[in-house]
């Protein structure tokens, strides 16, 4: 339920309102657009008589909403939100950053990998130090260590970092490194412990979508995360599980306006997981930044033949130059 305030309602009659609306036992969730005052209430709002709520002098109208996810419904919250990413690197209403890295962090050449994609225009490092893999027997990550070199080539070039974090118990490790953005990746894109632990934070979180996940699940689980309290969250579309086997996955573009038009949340677009081969990379990136994505996730490596994990899908730093050059070209053009 959402109730809709006149535009000259005092706040002192406002914050009555939230009050009486917290004694019955329910959040409020408070949206000040230019025109007009939004109130989200969550929770069980049986206990509230909408027409009682439509009488009072300061409310407009009252709404229903009936889809399961409050904080993250658009009607909640009609502007676009905006993400602080840190180190002045923002992502929603506007703000277009493009995160690229190794799927990996591997070692020295992290740094070299940083600086690359740094000049070729990204704005945010990605690189994983726990990694999820099929296999028990490949390559885990570098762990902590891993966590620290993305920590030294932040530093060294100002650009804010994400890395996938995978087990409740290490929230406060991220936290202690000032990691910039804690990924969700789509293995535990429905793990509800850790999207909780996660929400306890103030740490964006990059919320991908996971392998067989409907658009409703994927707003439900930035709904665990919101619930706790953390309302940074980008939502990722990074592809789905399909019968076709062409590609590593199906990048389904269509979430991209279906989420905007649902959430206020930013939307990202990983093309590298989507389809899984470099050759089909650049032409999906720019297929996401047409279709209205906030911002990219490429993976991007400099030697992709002998990387640690998915080099079959990253692009070299000569190829994600030249992408950001037609990237750019395509925001031009749709701008």
């Amino acid at each position: 339920m959402i109730a809709i305030l006149r535009k000259d309602a005092p706040q002192d009659a406002v914050d009555h309102l939230l009050g009486w609306i917290h004694k019955k036992g329910l959040e409020t969730h408070v949206s000040h657009g230019a025109n007009e005052t939004i109130v989200g209430l969550v929770g069980d709002t049986t206990r509230i008589d909408p027409f009682l709520l439509e009488s009072m002098d300061i409310v407009e109208r009252v709404q229903r909403v009936s889809e399961p996810f409050k904080k993250a419904n658009r009607k909640f919250h009609p502007q676009d939100t905006v993400v602080d990413c840190g180190l002045g690197v923002k992502i929603g209403g506007g703000y277009f950053p493009v995160i690229a890295g190794p799927c990996s962090v591997e070692g020295d050449n992290l740094i070299r990998i940083a600086r690359a994609v740094k000049e070729a225009g990204a704005t945010m490092l990605r690189g994983g130090a726990f990694k999820p893999r099929t296999s028990p027997y490949a390559n885990q990550g570098m762990g902590e260590r891993g966590l620290d070199l993305l920590c030294e080539a932040r530093d060294e070039l100002g650009m804010p970092v994400v890395t996938e974090i995978m087990d409740p118990r290490d929230v406060a490790l991220f936290v202690d490194k000032g990691i910039n953005v804690m990924q969700i990746g789509a293995r535990n894109a429905q793990n509800f412990t850790l999207l909780k632990e996660v929400g306890k934070t103030q740490t964006p979180v990059l919320l991908k979508r996971g392998m067989s996940e409907t658009i409703d699940e994927l707003l439900m689980a930035a709904e665990y995360i919101m619930s706790e309290g953390n309302d940074n969250v980008i939502l990722c579309e990074r592809g789905i599980r399909t019968f076709e086997t062409r590609t590593r996955n199906t990048f389904d573009l269509n979430a991209i306006p279906v989420l905007h038009y649902l959430s206020h949340l930013p939307v990202v677009a990983d093309p590298s997981h989507a389809v899984g081969y470099t050759r089909y990379v650049p032409q999906m990136a720019l297929a996401a930044t047409a279709a209205g994505a906030d911002g990219l996730e490429i993976e991007v490596h400099d030697d992709p033949s002998h990387a640690w994990s998915d080099g079959a899908q990253a692009l070299t730093p000569a190829q994600f130059a030249d992408t950001m050059r037609r990237i750019e070209a395509i925001r031009a053009a749709i701008a």
